[in-house]
């Protein structure tokens, strides 16, 4: 055997009707080249790129090192040295590569290996994913010619690119050469050839995980001392009967596996009592992921649930997985599903009852392994009666419903939220309000929160931006908390004269931007009888 004699046609055997496919008498696998971008992808974005590119490369390295112990005893070699160099050839008979080698001649500084490589397909997939690269990026190649040149050598080879498609270049241009030949200009690079990085790169994140759970922890039990509440394991703040009744539900139905509809007005908290049912339920060791209906045209809603293959239409370039493959093994949660079109109504709830869906573009379907949970602000039994949405899926979606209650429902909850929104909030922009003085914490109160949990929350940031003191008070709460109504009288409401006294002084001084002298003008009143009852308040006196 030659190396010219290696022929894809002769070391590729098959059974046509399908099965195991044998490479020079080697089981072997057809991979696209796609799939394996998009594991790429997939592994810079989850463990970063130092981490990505040792498991890539790696396994670059084990597959060399076993594709040239399998070529060596597959056939006779009549000579030793053209098995040493078919590793170039069998890269292009795998379709990894268009190889070319470079012949140094007998010059006393050439390298062990040199070679052209074009039509990189690692280049390829990273350049479709990233753009262009700082840094060469044929990982699982390079890793491939090592293991290659290291078993036929008795000894450590290792190749490095000092050009790459993947930045910009024309071609790819390799170097391989024994480990102790190696300059400092590949020292960072070398361990990334090495068994012991995965470990390393394993111990890492392990590490990274710990600290992060600790540091929840941590600021958990902080939330909790902050507001004078037990510490709930979910993170969330909880004071008010009617909304430990909906945690308690939720905890309870995260244990069956059944859809949700999650019911309540905008700013609520949906997605977060959502996240509590998948972290409960036997799917929390699996992915949990949340699309807005409402924020996407139906076109692209409909490739991001489903996915969709490559030249289904214009801009798709490569097949991609979808949100209900994509949650596979753990929680799909469809925020504002009330606000989904007749026609994607049709194929969710295809999508639920048949449990499998069908990419744009394929006429094969593909089986589904996902909780769905969903949520919406509107009435969807009135959306049912007037015909927008549809009756069948508005009862495969409910089949336990969670209804929020507003924030103007849940009192208790106010200043308890408000309090922990501070302690968050001042510690990320690194300031030193802790609380509110009770004119403040009055105001809280007193609003009606049309935006709930999230208006409160940009309330408070808005206030601790402002505050230079430890305490927030009512010059730093924006106008509509300031402006809060009066209740009206009632049969039987009485409200102290002193309480409408002070709301009555405190909406003036707001109307005169805080100009206390005009506001005791207007009040006709003197400004130390002003100072003395806004200290009383606990608004700040000093100009």
């Amino acid at each position: 055997m030659r190396l010219s004699d290696l022929d894809l046609r002769e070391l590729l055997s098959f059974d046509p009707r399908g099965g195991v496919l044998r490479f020079a008498g080697r089981r072997a696998l057809i991979l696209d080249a796609v799939a394996l971008g998009i594991l790429r992808k997939e592994l810079i974005e989850t463990v970063g790129l130092s981490v990505a590119r040792g498991v890539l490369t790696r396994f670059g390295y084990v597959h060399g090192w076993r594709s040239a112990e399998a070529m060596r005893s597959a056939f006779p070699w009549d000579d030793e040295n053209e098995w040493r160099i078919a590793g170039g050839r069998l890269h292009m008979l795998q379709g990894l590569v268009v190889f070319d080698p470079v012949v140094s001649g007998d010059a006393k500084d050439a390298p062990l290996a040199e070679a052209i490589w074009r039509e990189s397909y690692e280049a390829e997939q990273h350049n479709v994913h990233f753009g262009r690269s700082e840094d060469p990026v044929c990982w699982s190649l390079c890793g491939f010619a090592s293991g290659w040149l290291s078993h036929v050598h008795g000894r450590e080879i290792l190749c490095f690119e000092d050009r790459c498609a993947g930045c910009g270049d024309a071609e790819c241009h390799v170097v391989g050469k024994p480990r102790e030949e190696w300059g400092e200009e590949v020292t960072a690079s070398i361990p990334y050839y090495a068994s012991e990085c995965l470990e390393s790169a394993a111990g890492k994140l392990i590490e990274t995980l710990r600290r992060t759970e600790k540091a929840l922890k941590r600021e958990r039990r902080e939330l909790a001392r902050a507001v004078g509440v037990a510490e709930d394991p979910s993170g969330m703040i909880v004071r008010s009967e009617a909304m430990r009744k909906v945690l308690e539900l939720a905890r309870r139905v995260a244990k069956v596996e059944t859809t949700v509809l999650v019911t309540g007005e905008s700013g609520v908290g949906k997605e977060r009592v959502a996240r509590l049912i998948h972290d409960e339920s036997p799917r929390s060791a699996g992915p949990f992921m949340a699309i807005n209906c409402g924020a996407v045209s139906e076109t692209l809603l409909e490739s991001e649930l489903f996915g969709h293959a490559k030249g289904s239409f214009t801009g798709a370039i490569h097949d991609r997985v979808g949100l209900f493959e994509g949650a596979g093994g753990g929680t799909l949660f469809l925020d504002e599903v009330g606000e989904l079109t007749p026609t994607m109504q049709v194929k969710i709830l295809r999508a639920l009852q048949e449990r499998e869906i069908r990419r744009l573009g394929e006429n094969k379907s593909r089986a589904i392994d996902v909780r769905v949970l969903a949520a919406t602000n509107k009435n969807l039994g009135a959306e049912v009666t007037g015909g927008r949405f549809r009756e069948d899926l508005y009862y495969r979606l409910r089949v336990i419903e969670l209804v929020i209650p507003p924030l103007r429902e849940r009192k208790e909850d106010i200043l308890a939220l408000a309090r922990a929104s501070i302690v968050r909030t001042a510690k990320r922009l690194n300031r030193k309000a802790v609380g509110f003085t009770p004119a403040a914490a009055e105001r809280l109160l007193a609003h009606p929160w049309p935006g709930n949990v999230r208006e409160l929350e940009n309330v408070i940031e808005r206030a601790v931006v402002l505050c230079d003191d430890t305490l927030v008070g009512v010059e730093q709460l924006p106008s509509e908390i300031l402006a809060a109504a009066v209740p009206s009288l009632g049969a039987g409401v009485v409200m102290p004269l002193e309480h409408v006294e002070r709301r009555y002084i405190l909406a003036v001084l707001e109307a005169n931007g805080g100009n206390r002298t005009k506001t005791a003008v207007d009040l006709r009143i003197g400004a130390a009888t002003l100072y003395r009852k806004l200290k009383a308040y606990g608004v700040s006196v000093s100009q």
